[in-house]
């Protein structure tokens, strides 16, 4: 694995592009994009109005009854942050909304859930990797060093 230059947060048009699922579960149509996205309502660490930010899971998990997310850009995220202050949000994923606390997941873990995402979904993997900031080969170990420098958080239903 190669450390590179990250991708930064987008803004402008591409702001908005990237913010348009939102559109889809105001108008109760998240169902559509699965259980491979979320919609993550949190409130703003200064101001505590409601703040709203599409998510892509890394892995839903029936046993913890939680859902586990990537932090793609960074600990400077606002949604990251805004958890870091409160971690008390709600999630909306296919049909339901419910509770959620966030729990931010130690780099072992964070290795082993995007080893396992990219068996699943290797190219994603590769994209999402470049995003971050990490080249990776493709193999099992390079995923899972990228995987414990990437800041993981389980948003455990509560």
């Amino acid at each position: 694995m190669r450390v590179t230059e990250p991708a930064v947060p987008p803004t402008g048009i591409r702001r908005r592009l990237f913010r348009s699922p939102i559109r889809l579960y105001r108008w109760h149509l998240g169902f559509l994009l699965g259980r491979h996205f979320l919609l993550l309502e949190h409130r703003g660490r200064k101001t505590g109005k409601p703040r709203y930010v599409v998510l892509e899971v890394v892995n839903y998990d029936d046993t913890h009854d939680g859902f586990v997310v990537a932090v793609g850009f960074g600990a400077t995220s606002d949604w990251y942050r805004n958890l870091r202050a409160d971690p008390h949000a709600r999630v909306e994923s296919r049909r339901e909304r419910v509770a959620v606390t966030a729990e931010f997941l130690e780099p072992d873990e964070g290795a082993h859930f995007f080893a396992h995402y990219a068996r699943r979904h290797r190219k994603l993997a590769v994209k999402l990797s470049a995003t971050m900031g990490f080249e990776v080969d493709g193999s099992d170990s390079d995923f899972r060093e990228a995987g414990s420098r990437i800041r993981f958080v389980r948003l455990r239903r509560t």
